[in-house]
């Protein structure tokens, strides 16, 4: 399916500052006449919403990977049916705090969820969509939870061991070397203006392959 506006994805570990890098992804498009909608994974529409609150609950400690993999699939077909498609094919351009690597990243990486399955899923709920480009803010575990401790109470994933976070962020760069064209490493660990002019300069380049 042909559609008209861009799909940029954000994706890290907790603590990379993705929610903060948003905002500066939205201005920068916006600033330039593109219309944006910000959204986020799990959730994004009112039943993605409802599983978001499920899955991050920390009373629900014993769930399988699988039942994980299963609800965040869920909630994914959720948002693509009541918000993502509609927005892309009336030309807007969907901005998205975590999508599909992220479950292959925590459910895949985390977890133990054999990728093979996860693609599955991600063919039968996506069908051809995927995203155009993705910005990986990357940093050492241990930054990461340090700054995600200092937010709030930790939820159902922050809970987890630091090694759980260590498989997650190498399945995430293992990724990016598998998408080198679509997913671009941030350097996170970097002040946060400095982490800005980084994704504004990925952010240009992508504008000006758009362009061409």
């Amino acid at each position: 399916m042909e559609t008209k506006g861009k799909f940029i994805t954000l994706e890290g570990i907790e603590g990379a500052g993705k929610t903060t890098q948003l905002t500066v992804v939205r201005r920068y498009l916006e600033e330039r006449g593109i219309p944006v909608l910000t959204t986020r994974e799990p959730g994004g529409s009112p039943v993605g919403e409802r599983i978001r609150a499920l899955l991050l609950d920390p009373d629900c400690k014993g769930m399988t990977a699988a039942t994980e993999a299963l609800l965040l699939f869920a909630a994914r077909a959720e948002h693509i049916a009541y918000r993502i498609r509609a927005a892309l094919e009336r030309g807007t351009w969907v901005l998205c705090d975590r999508f599909t690597d992220a479950t292959y990243a925590y459910q895949g990486g985390g977890r133990g969820v054999d990728p093979e399955r996860i693609a599955v899923l991600e063919a039968y709920v996506q069908g051809p969509m995927r995203p155009d480009l993705t910005l990986l803010f990357d940093l050492p575990v241990a930054s990461g939870l340090s700054r995600a401790g200092k937010r709030s109470a930790p939820d159902r994933f922050e809970s987890e061991a630091q090694g759980f976070f260590e498989n997650v962020r190498a399945r995430y760069l293992a990724l990016a070397r598998s998408y080198p064209q679509r997913v671009r490493v941030i350097d996170a660990e970097m002040p946060v203006a400095q982490v800005s002019a980084q994704v504004q300069q990925q952010v240009a380049g992508f504008l000006a392959g758009v362009d061409q």
